[in-house]
């Protein structure tokens, strides 16, 4: 820090510019009106025809001076000779300058200059450089932290993305390796910084910058290292952090500051932001007023709004559980959570006991669906045929993406507990969905799927048939269901133990729903008529099918009372 005699800083702008010219003009007669002197590199892939007229529209302010241009493709050396050229000017041109502030035609000020004129006087020594090695940067993407340093980049990776892979695989493959110049120590940081005029001509007049460019302009995204690694030999003093406010996603792109943004920008108390969309009319309008001058002087700290940046990042990548759109959606196992909350599967409970769902909707209060996967109609509980969201009950429209159709029912129904019936019958490509899914709960008694065999009237011909077909579904099902990638609250009971103490499986079941006010069951739902399925069981396996998954079903049930065997007679003496 300095005495208040301090002398007043005069900060340079160096403005790499390449698209919106008319916006960079706009941000330039902002700075220059404060008294910042202001050096543009203009891309030299902009016609010159367009740059010659921009040149022109701003030589009526002294106060502004184009550099010679280079060709700027992104990763490659032309940032840094852009950057080189606009500081080299700076520095020569406006002899009253104390620190260069690095920008771009998309930055815009925050806050009034003069705010940031006083913050550097205050710190007349301090480079404000992001600056860390290579070991301590967590947001390079990628995959090439150490490499870049190490390998050859001549080529860029957007434009010409197959040779720039390839190249790198075959130094791999040759294990070559670049020598680092002695007494560096690469670091990397955001391109966007302040330097004092004493660091910044240190590095440009260094008799070493020679070696230093030809080594850097083969590094990949050398305009994240040059500086970043050179000011650590000559800065007397560094703040590792930039005093632009700039984010990036998760893929390493910049996030563009819109119109809505307006609070959050204010909120950061950062000098300058990037990335600006050119229409943000009203950010423009907002920061390049005298109404910037309501902002309070205090610390610049982005980190305020780092949190609704990684909420927005976690929303964007893992989303919300159980909703899905076009704009994401996500690859299997991707998902975060499969449906958004908890329901309740039944499979072959509806076969056992007589009106099971409407029993089972009085005694959870939950909404209690027949087969939602059945053949020829969704069963929607009470018969409806529309139901929240617009789902309807046509079969068609739900195999088209049967996935799709059960997150948006529980989706749609937040709130609200889900029941429905599942079984051999029903579409089969939802199963392994339900069987993953963490919110699921899933009842099953095997083989209940034979009871409306046992019960029709078909020729026992195409009973056997049809029994085997389904015993085989059914046994693929259960595969999933006890694979050690199934995530479902899954329990399991053969037809004949669940029949002999239907009560305690049942209340468990209720238990698990979670009612607000659990209560032990008074009566079970009434089961069917099973007088003879033993027998029927039988027969199948007569005709050679066995029905393997019911359990250990008896032939047939002795009598409820039998007479106790009489006594022999016996003699008294």
């Amino acid at each position: 820090m300095t005495g208040p005699g301090a002398k007043p800083v005069t900060v340079g702008i160096v403005m790499l510019v390449h698209t919106a010219l008319n916006r960079a003009e706009q941000v330039a007669r902002h700075w220059t009106a404060a008294g910042c002197p202001v050096v543009i590199h203009v891309d030299k892939n902009v016609p010159r025809a367009t740059y010659k007229a921009f040149e022109q529209k701003m030589s009526d302010d002294p106060q502004v001076l184009f550099c010679k241009r280079h060709r700027c493709e992104w990763g490659t050396w032309g940032i840094v000779a852009a950057s080189q050229a606009g500081s080299e000017l700076m520095l020569q041109k406006f002899l009253d300058v104390t620190h260069v502030y690095l920008a771009s035609g998309s930055c815009l000020p925050l806050r009034p200059i003069e705010e940031l004129n006083e913050y550097l006087t205050a710190r007349p020594r301090v480079d404000f450089i992001e600056s860390a090695t290579t070991a301590e940067v967590p947001w390079t993407v990628g995959g090439l932290d150490e490499e870049r340093f190490t390998l050859r980049f001549p080529f860029a990776w957007k434009k010409h993305r197959y040779l720039f892979d390839r190249y790198v695989d075959l130094q791999r493959l040759l294990r070559l390796r670049r020598k680092i110049p002695g007494g560096l120590v690469p670091h990397m940081g955001s391109q966007w910084w302040c330097l004092t005029r004493q660091t910044l001509s240190a590095i440009l007049q260094d008799p070493e910058r020679p070696t230093y460019d030809a080594y850097f302009r083969q590094v990949w995204i050398p305009d994240e290292s040059y500086y970043q690694t050179l000011s650590r030999v000559y800065s007397s003093r560094i703040e590792s952090r930039s005093l632009t406010l700039s984010k990036f996603d998760f893929q390493g792109k910049p996030h563009i500051f819109y119109d809505d943004h307006l609070q959050l920008l204010r909120r950061s108390d950062c000098f300058v932001a990037r990335k600006i969309w050119p229409h943000a009319e009203r950010l423009y309008q907002a920061f390049l007023s005298d109404n910037a001058a309501a902002m309070k002087r205090t610390e610049p700290n982005p980190g305020k709004i780092d949190r609704i940046f990684a909420k927005a990042v976690e929303r964007r990548t893992r989303g919300r559980a159980g909703l899905y759109m076009q704009s994401r959606f996500p690859n299997v196992d991707w998902e975060n959570g499969v449906t958004s909350n908890p329901y309740s599967v039944f499979e072959g409970f509806a076969e056992l006991f007589e009106n099971f769902e409407s029993w089972l909707a009085k005694a959870t209060g939950s909404r209690v669906h027949g087969h939602l996967f059945a053949e020829d109609r969704v069963e929607f509980a009470g018969g409806q045929r529309m139901i929240n969201g617009a789902l309807s009950d046509s079969a068609a429209k739900r195999d088209y993406d049967p996935r799709a159709f059960l997150t948006s029912l529980i989706w749609n129904t937040r709130g609200e507990r889900q029941c429905f019936q599942f079984g051999p019958h029903d579409n089969k490509k939802v199963g392994w969905q339900i069987a993953r899914d963490p919110n699921a709960q899933i009842s099953v008694v095997t083989g209940a799927w034979a009871v409306p065999l046992f019960r029709s009237n078909k020729n026992f011909a195409d009973l056997r048939r049809e029994a085997a077909e389904l015993q085989k579904i059914e046994s693929k099902h259960l595969e999933e269901l006890r694979s050690t990638y199934a995530k479902a609250r899954i329990r399991i009971w053969t037809m004949a133990e669940f029949i002999e103490a239907p009560m305690e499986p049942l209340q468990t079941i209720i238990d698990e729903i979670g009612l607000s006010r659990p209560r032990r069951l008074s009566e079970a739902p009434t089961m069917v008529d099973l007088e003879g399925f033993g027998q029927f069981l039988q027969n199948l396996k007569n005709q050679g099918m066995h029905p393997y998954l019911m359990g250990d079903f008896p032939v047939e049930k002795g009598p409820v009372n039998m007479p106790k065997s009489p006594r022999k007679p016996y003699l008294v003496q």
